[in-house]
């Protein structure tokens, strides 16, 4: 679990209303923050996920919290001695096992954040709202392009998406290579 701070939150309504206003306009109506809590439950198990076009794009789920504690023990019996911080930021993190509990946590995080901190956070769901929100422009996104590609690929799924809403395609990097070799030829030329 992410242990950054504790969440304290009172409300996901509040929450989610927050995080819907925080939306860029490209993406409100498709994007959707979606979190229940089943209080019936012991310990008030809960699920949260991100959404796009009702489909879900990334979930946390209670059962990752065991899944998590299960793979720590695991790793002890091992004569590992390893945390959970460790295995978030070198395991959990990159391929998006997190629990309902993180996803919680990073929002409140997040909406406490500096939205540049955010872009540039080891906590990739910080990542993930930052690229989705409208106070992040096509020049920040064309900015930390480069950057977001060396990041996992669920959270470049997210970088990809909020592009293509803003209509900012970004060539691949053969195609940048090639248009840059035939620029470097047609100035070469020019130069004779």
């Amino acid at each position: 679990m992410i242990h950054e701070e504790k969440s304290g939150y009172k409300s996901w309504g509040n929450l989610k209303k927050q995080m819907n206003a925080l939306l860029c306009d490209s993406l409100k109506g498709k994007i959707t923050y979606f979190y229940t809590s089943y209080h019936k439950v012991h310990n008030s198990y809960g699920r949260g996920s991100i959404n796009c076009g009702g489909k879900e794009v990334a979930a946390f789920s209670w059962a990752e919290m065991y899944a998590q504690e299960l793979e720590v023990h695991q790793l002890h019996l091992e004569g590992k001695r390893v945390s959970y911080e460790e295995m978030e930021k070198g395991k959990w993190m990159q391929e998006c096992k997190l629990c309902n509990l993180d996803f919680i946590q990073s929002i409140t995080i997040f909406l406490k954040t500096d939205i540049a901190a955010a872009l540039r956070s080891d906590n990739y769901l910080l990542r993930v709202f930052a690229y989705m929100d409208k106070r992040v422009g096509k020049r920040t996104l064309v900015k930390i392009k480069d950057e977001v590609e060396t990041l996992p690929e669920w959270v470049r799924r997210f970088y990809r998406l909020r592009c293509e809403a803003e209509g900012a395609a970004f060539p691949s990097e053969r195609t940048a290579n090639v248009e840059t070799v035939a620029v470097l030829a047609r100035r070469g030329r020019e130069a004779q």
